[in-house]
């Protein structure tokens, strides 16, 4: 069971980086939104300042999307 206090602070902390980054946050729903099929290709670039970006990939495996639905089910037990 999930401890009330950190639960509000998680939806604080939430909340907050919704509003400082809500193009990124609709970029999300809708690339997640409609779900994420195997072999789909998720890459990030990372840029520090005054750094070269860095930049890694994964290939969407079946294991993958079973433990994604691991989470969500935990997330809705409560």
């Amino acid at each position: 069971m999930i401890n009330p206090a950190i639960a509000m602070k998680l939806m604080a902390a939430k909340n907050a980086f919704t509003n400082n980054h809500p193009k990124f946050v609709a970029f999300l729903s809708a690339v997640f939104g409609s779900g994420i099929p195997e072999d789909t290709i998720i890459e990030i670039t990372v840029t520090k300042p005054g750094q070269a970006p860095i930049t890694s990939n994964i290939k969407v495996k079946q294991e993958d999307l079973e433990l994604m639905e691991t989470f969500k089910e935990m997330a809705g037990a409560r």
